[in-house]
């Protein structure tokens, strides 16, 4: 039997924090910004949490090495 891979695609998208959280990039952050105001925007930039239960059981699985 192979070895269990990392998916590269989520690997790349999702951090695993020291604590065991999952966190990602916030969306609409590339284009369209000027409609939108300097707090929204600022709030783009950080690092949002994956909520958990079945969602992050998948990502979990897919970061398994």
């Amino acid at each position: 039997m192979g070895k269990i891979k990392t998916h590269q695609g989520t690997a790349k998208r999702v951090k695993i924090t020291k604590g065991g959280k999952l966190k990602r990039r916030h969306a609409f952050q590339s284009h369209n910004l000027e409609k939108r105001s300097a707090a929204r925007k600022q709030q783009y930039k950080k690092m949002q949490d994956i909520p958990g239960g079945s969602v992050q059981q998948k990502i979990r699985r897919l970061l398994t090495v």
